[in-house]
């Protein structure tokens, strides 16, 4: 642990905290710390593959959800992402300058652009998605559970605020499963 300033070294200006927050107290930081950790070795998998390619974690992203939904529109993404447009665009452009996606007017209205993966996206995307699962799998393992299904409800009551996500969840088939 740090030793604490003496009162000479410590700056002038707003009176600075020395205390740690505790691990439990008010706040009980253990899930988040856990929820922290995981999330970053989680992502790490999939990382290192991306970089391979300049990519990071929005290219993974779209190629995610567009080979999961094919056809869907920008429009769609965008809300299911909860991005904007020009957050989009650069990463997108990419994808495709790349023919990982490809973007196709819309048939019914000639404005809409609807986007497919191509068969180099969908490999990459079958990469990545096997690296996460092989993390999910062993992290199952090492903790003795066989059935997964707390885990899901615990993870879609997490992640369901937002109409967009439920929305997602209900046409992919994601929910409750005990």
């Amino acid at each position: 642990m740090d030793a604490a300033l003496p009162e000479t070294a410590r700056p002038p200006g707003p009176r600075i905290v020395e205390d740690p927050l505790p691990t439990r107290g008010e706040l009980d930081f253990r899930l988040i710390e856990l929820f922290f950790f995981a999330y970053r070795e989680f992502t790490a998998d999939a990382d290192s593959i991306l970089t391979r390619y300049g990519f990071g974690r929005a290219h993974h992203r779209i190629l995610h959800f567009v080979n999961r939904a094919p056809g869907m529109t920008v429009a769609d993404l965008l809300e299911l992402l909860q991005i904007t447009k020009q957050s989009l665009s650069r990463v997108l452009r990419q994808l495709i300058d790349e023919d990982f996606v490809v973007q196709v007017q819309g048939s019914d209205d000639r404005r809409q652009r609807r986007l497919y993966p191509t068969e180099k996206g969908r490999t990459l995307t079958l990469e990545l998605s096997r690296a996460q699962v092989r993390r999910i799998d062993a992290a199952f393992r090492a903790a003795a559970l066989d059935d997964p299904a707390l885990v899901n409800d615990f993870l879609l009551e997490m992640g369901i605020d937002r109409k967009a996500t439920r929305d997602w969840f209900t046409r992919q088939g994601i929910g409750k499963e005990t």
